[in-house]
């Protein structure tokens, strides 16, 4: 009994502590209809403005490698249960974190390319990936068809980037404050995004989260022109990406 006893205290442990994060820090409230309108506008007028662009990287991911143009996944979004506990603290059956939705990119990997290895963190000179699967990560072309999760009420344009399910849910047990980010929106890009590379391992969780934690506690429409205004030199210039 004993055994089975320290693994449930040390959930409820763990569940006290996230509840006092959330009661730290709270994200900033701003009007949501105004923030969807933005966002759906600016998701409209990039889809259009950028669709030539967007042709002849499906053509050259077509051409290029064996496979489908499109690259779809799960992704853990907002979560709107903003007094829930810990999932086995409450006792239900399953707790993602969030709402699961389906997000899109441009394949940048071979196909069937994680069978083997699983839901695993990117590398550099990453052998999964295709050439030109590498530069389009470089420049962060791989993540325009996201524009269309934005206009679906997925993500928004500018928060933290979700995270797939089987990830989410090991790194909410090493990270107190990992669940905190679902209190948004996720984004295509973000404050994180700007200042920090892809993640490698968990201590690249830990610095993100910091610079998520900082974007809920100053959200704003201003806030996120000027990362979306950031984000351009990031790709142009090929920083933080491989």
């Amino acid at each position: 009994m004993a055994d089975v006893a320290r693994p449930i205290e040390l959930v409820r442990e763990r569940a006290v502590e996230r509840q006092q994060a959330r009661r730290e820090i709270q994200p900033r409230t701003r009007s949501e209809v105004l923030n969807r309108t933005v966002n759906v506008l600016l998701a409209a007028i990039a889809l259009v403005v950028l669709m030539p662009i967007m042709l002849l990287v499906a053509v050259a991911v077509k051409l290029t490698s064996r496979g489908p143009v499109l690259y779809s996944q799960t992704r853990v979004g907002l979560d709107r249960r903003r007094a829930r506990v810990d999932a086995l603290y409450e006792r239900r059956k399953q707790d993602a974190g969030g709402r699961i939705f389906t997000i899109y990119t441009f394949r940048s990997m071979y196909l069937n390319a994680e069978q083997s290895s699983g839901a695993v963190w990117a590398t550099p000179d990453d052998p999964r990936v295709t050439p030109v699967g590498q530069f389009l990560r470089r420049v962060r072309l791989d993540e325009f068809p996201q524009l269309v999760n934005v206009i679906k009420g997925d993500m928004n344009i500018v928060g933290p980037r979700p995270e797939r399910p089987s990830i989410f849910a090991r790194l909410r047990q090493d990270i107190t404050e990992y669940p905190l980010r679902q209190l948004t929106r996720p984004g295509i890009t973000g404050w994180a995004q700007i200042n920090h590379t892809y993640d490698c391992s968990v201590d690249d969780v830990r610095t993100k989260i910091r610079y998520d934690l900082e974007y809920l506690q100053r959200q704003s429409l201003a806030e996120d022109l000027k990362i979306m205004v950031r984000t351009v030199p990031v790709m142009l210039f090929r920083k933080g990406g491989w």
